[in-house]
């Protein structure tokens, strides 16, 4: 592999993977920039899960992960819907599957890309959490009963029900969505009402509360819901975030919505972290240890270590490799820096790793595959987005 090129995803590819794991790689092509260890089985695995399982219709959530190579892998695996936040996601996925429907679930959208979704994409479902979203998207493209009105409320966050709180940015209240509804059922649209639980939802709970809200939103503004979007959320599986087993977010949004619904109103998710997750590792290299416990790696917060900055929670497993096979010494503490010339770019904590580390050696964080392509920046000139495909990224599977 070229290293230290134009940074770019790589095209999605259809061959056999010629990689076994991360330490493959790293003993076959010694990479000295940072590099993604994709498995498209365990996508594609996690895929069928959700489009076996969930008792609805299935959409990714693109933010999660963009890259060619995931893209693809979802449309071979049967994914048709997808949830997109913007015009370049939309182009992203139809560049993989012509037939892609999608739910521009963005709550805040310009004119010009509400005309480009609906004009050059087809796309027929708009989010709104306000009349002045609504009256815009009533401005540019008119009145019609193919078009169908998320409206997004949002309920007060429990504390320690998930990572990232959703509800601080977008949502309507309850009242005010109950309005919303019922102005754009007046408009003629078909409605439908979504929420967000919140990033690395840990609790089925959550759901229920959120689905008890939407029927009494839709009972208040009188009007039968098309269908009931409940969000992302779901849990990916990390050290200190274990994820409880999607069956039982299934079984409470199926048992709730039929209790308060009925049996008959559609269901929809949209994963995201939860779909694509475990489908990543990153392969890092040490480029200095200094005074015995400092790490600096060829990667960081600015690249694909953003997100566990922000909610340390969210930090991946870390493996050291060294000649293409896990090294266990016994272990001790290290502060572990990035490669940029900024004192922010430092993982949170402190993190127990092999004594007998040294420069040169390899650490494989596990899992990255949500978030960490997708915010991964180029400050300083560091940051990769290159992609090696592994037929797992479980060192020895």
């Amino acid at each position: 592999m070229k290293t230290g090129t134009v940074i770019q995803f790589a095209p999605p590819r259809s061959e056999p993977p010629s990689f076994l794991d991360a330490a493959d790689v790293a003993r076959k092509l010694a990479p000295d920039m940072p590099v993604f260890c994709f498995s498209a089985a365990a996508l594609r695995g996690r895929a069928r899960l959700f489009i076996d399982s969930f008792p609805g219709e299935v959409s990714y959530a693109v933010k999660a992960n963009a890259s060619p190579d995931v893209l693809a892998t979802l449309a071979e695996t049967g994914m048709t819907l997808w949830d997109v936040a913007s015009i370049d996601e939309m182009r992203a996925v139809r560049s993989v599957s012509t037939e892609a429907r999608f739910h521009y679930h963005n709550p805040i959208k310009s004119r010009f890309e509400i005309r480009e979704a609906h004009v050059r994409f087809d796309c027929r479902r708009f989010a709104v959490d306000c009349l002045e979203e609504l009256d815009k998207i009533s401005e540019v493209i008119g009145l019609s009963s193919d078009v169908e009105i998320a409206v997004r409320f949002v309920l007060k966050r429990e504390t320690g029900s998930s990572a990232h709180d959703f509800s601080s940015k977008f949502g309507a209240s309850e009242t005010e969505a109950a309005k919303l509804l019922r102005e754009a059922a007046d408009r003629g649209y078909r409605v439908v009402l979504t929420f967000h639980p919140g990033s690395q939802c840990s609790s089925p709970a959550a759901y229920e509360r959120h689905i008890l809200a939407a029927h009494r939103i839709a009972d208040h503004a009188g009007v039968r819901l098309a269908a009931l979007n409940v969000g992302g959320g779901f849990p990916a599986d990390y050290p200190n975030s274990p994820a409880p087993p999607l069956e039982t977010f299934f079984q409470a949004i199926c048992t709730s919505s039929e209790r308060a619904f009925g049996p008959s109103l559609k269901l929809e998710c949209e994963p995201g972290r939860a779909m694509v997750a475990s489908s990543h590792s990153l392969l890092t290299r040490i480029k200095l240890i200094r005074n015995g416990n400092e790490i600096f790696l060829n990667d960081g917060i600015y690249g694909a270590l953003l997100e566990c900055a922000q909610v340390p929670e969210l930090m991946p497993r870390i493996r050291t490799i060294r000649s293409g096979k896990p090294l266990q010494d016994p272990d001790q503490e290290y502060t572990i820096y990035g490669p940029t010339c900024d004192p922010l770019d430092v993982l949170p904590g402190r993190h127990r790793l092999p004594v007998k580390i040294k420069e040169g050696d390899y650490l494989e964080f596990v899992p990255v595959g949500a978030y960490g392509a997708a915010t991964s920046t180029r400050f300083n000139g560091y940051g990769t987005r290159d992609v090696i495909p592994v037929a797992s990224w479980i060192i020895g599977a």
